[in-house]
């Protein structure tokens, strides 16, 4: 028989914000469902009930982390490689300790949570169409769509991983360098046509 429903939507989404802040600054191991429970202002049967325990619980955090990343990168696809880089760091900047938790390694020595693989990997699909595309079009050099959408994958999270961890010079523009570093990532994959000279060099 199915668990009836005694709680509201709401309710499950503050309680996956509370989880990540808390694991954010206590580390998973130090957390318990009655801290949870008593930062959203509800009981642990509450958490029990949505989740089913705090391995569950935290596999949930993480797992619907990487499902509203994807969704805001599917929202910014139509825009392009930059549309793309732009949402990612919004993004971030916007679930701060939710995108420390998914990608800080805090849940790597807690066996008891296995986030779903799939949800993490289907992250990335709205870059791999972004760069196949571009391929397609003739607009973005020639290389494996994987290596590609790993390399700037990369590029984009260590401009941000930097700035949440604030580990700049004291008086840095974050967004100035951040719009230099896609400058960088566009010149850098884009498709290179033969110059005058013999030589080749990027499209415009």
């Amino acid at each position: 028989m199915a668990r009836p429903v005694t709680h509201t939507d709401s309710l499950r989404d503050q309680l996956l914000t509370v989880t990540a802040d808390l694991v954010d600054r206590e580390g998973p191991a130090r957390v318990t469902l009655r801290d949870v429970a008593a930062a959203a202002g509800t009981s642990t049967s509450a958490v029990y009930s949505l989740f089913g325990g705090k391995s569950q619980l935290l596999t949930a955090v993480v797992d619907d982390g990487f499902r509203s990343f994807r969704n805001s990168q599917a929202a910014a696809a139509s825009e392009g490689l930059r549309g793309l880089g732009v949402a990612y760091r919004a993004w971030a900047l916007g679930h701060q300790a939710l995108y420390r938790l998914m990608f800080g390694g805090a849940l790597a020595a807690y066996a008891d949570c296995r986030p779903d693989p799939e949800a993490a990997t289907g992250a990335m699909g709205p870059l791999l169409a972004v760069v196949a595309a571009g391929q397609a079009a003739g607009e973005m050099a020639p290389a494996p769509v994987e290596m590609v959408a790993a390399a700037i994958w990369g590029q984009v999270h260590g401009m941000v991983s930097l700035e949440l961890a604030l580990m700049g010079p004291v008086d840095i523009d974050w967004a100035a360098a951040y719009e230099a570093a896609l400058d960088g990532v566009s010149r850098g994959w884009a498709a290179r046509v033969p110059s005058d000279a013999g030589g080749e060099v990027p499209e415009a």
